[in-house]
């Protein structure tokens, strides 16, 4: 297993915690639970954005920009919220 597709695997992973701490806090019955799970989400999306920041750095993460027209379309679409 290359470098590569161990940080992609890491990075996965990460997300996939992110989504499980967010919807914890989400659905806490407590204040404090709440917070417990406010909390280790915030630190888990930090470390997600450090994992993702070092792959894109070493160009493995596939970056696409973005067609004008697809742009200017969702503006048009959503600039009034």
């Amino acid at each position: 297993m290359d470098d590569k597709l161990i940080m992609s695997n890491i990075l996965s992973s990460a997300k996939g915690a992110c989504d499980l701490f967010m919807h914890g806090a989400i659905e806490s019955a407590t204040p404090a639970v709440h917070s417990a799970f406010a909390a280790v989400f915030n630190d888990t999306l930090c470390a997600q954005n450090d994992i993702y920041n070092k792959m894109s750095a070493k160009g493995w993460y596939p970056e696409a920009k973005a067609e004008q027209q697809k742009i200017d379309a969702a503006k048009q679409k959503f600039g009034s919220f």
